[in-house]
């Protein structure tokens, strides 16, 4: 298994296991969706624990339901838990959003208003969800499309009370606060400047897109290459947070892997200007 320093990765495509598996570039982890991996055994979790032979791994998960109304499907989180075990990831992280409700799920990570009561639920399902896990988790901030009036507070104000009531940390994606200060109006390194900076563990970029009726909106597409904005302001952030471990997200129009992997190149050299973060050459 790798010793080098985890720098920045990529997200994990099944089209790319090969040229993971084979890729020599120091410090190269893989992100997956634990949802895909949930079974005991098979060709997917063979590669699965292959990659994890030689990168570290971390889970992001997109079906926890944290803001929802009902709590974490207990099952869902045992097989996390045994997933956790097996694999060893480096993080583990969630959504502020919901997806189901009534054993019923929804296709989307859907918003919440940012009331009292809403904190409180959240607070309590990432509780519970650290409990099983035996581990710190990560939360994700969400992308925004329409203004909700019922909000009572802050986004960064409730992701801070979210930490302190439970401990958890956060996973910032760049993209997402670019998308929603551009879709509401807001100024985005404002908002980064106001998260706590000792509790972002992980920090995500990915491409977004205009929405082709509605001019002016931006939409979270994760299908393009990271628009210039968006590496403004990593490295606004990196100036508040020094290394943190960044994730090049990309789930539409997929290139090759050396297309991704030049993108985490940038996002490594921004990261770590002194380390070659370029594939070991064979001696």
């Amino acid at each position: 298994m790798t010793t080098q320093p985890i720098t920045a990765g990529l997200g994990l495509k099944p089209q790319h296991f090969d040229a993971a598996l084979a890729c020599t570039a120091p410090g190269l982890w893989f992100e997956v969706h634990p949802e895909n991996y949930l079974m005991e055994g098979g060709p997917r979790m063979a590669w699965l624990q292959a990659i994890r032979a030689q990168h570290p791994v971390s889970l992001h998960g997109v079906s926890l339901s944290l803001a929802g109304p009902d709590a974490p499907d207990p099952l869902h989180l045992r097989q996390l838990a045994q997933l956790a075990e097996r694999i060893e990831p480096v993080l583990v992280s969630e959504h502020l959003a919901w997806s189901r409700a009534g054993g019923h799920y929804l296709p989307d990570l859907l918003p919440v208003p940012r009331t009292s009561q809403t904190l409180a639920r959240v607070a309590a399902n990432i509780s519970r969800t650290q409990d099983v896990l035996k581990r710190r988790i990560a939360l994700e901030n969400p992308s925004h499309y329409l203004r909700m009036d019922q909000h009572e507070w802050s986004e960064p104000e409730f992701l801070q009370e979210l930490v302190r009531r439970t401990g958890c940390g956060l996973l910032v994606d760049v993209n997402n606060v670019h998308v929603s200060a551009t879709n509401l109006g807001l100024d985005a390194r404002q908002y980064l400047d106001q998260l706590p900076v000792a509790d972002i563990l992980e920090i995500h970029l990915a491409g977004h897109s205009a929405d082709a009726s509605l001019p002016g909106l931006l939409v979270d597409s994760h299908d393009a290459p990271i628009a210039a904005a968006v590496w403004d302001l990593y490295q606004h952030l990196l100036a508040r947070t020094g290394e943190r471990p960044t994730l090049i997200e990309r789930d539409g129009n997929v290139p090759a892997f050396e297309v991704l992997l030049a993108e985490r190149n940038i996002a490594n050299a921004l990261l770590y200007p002194a380390i070659d973060t370029r594939e070991e050459q064979p001696a």
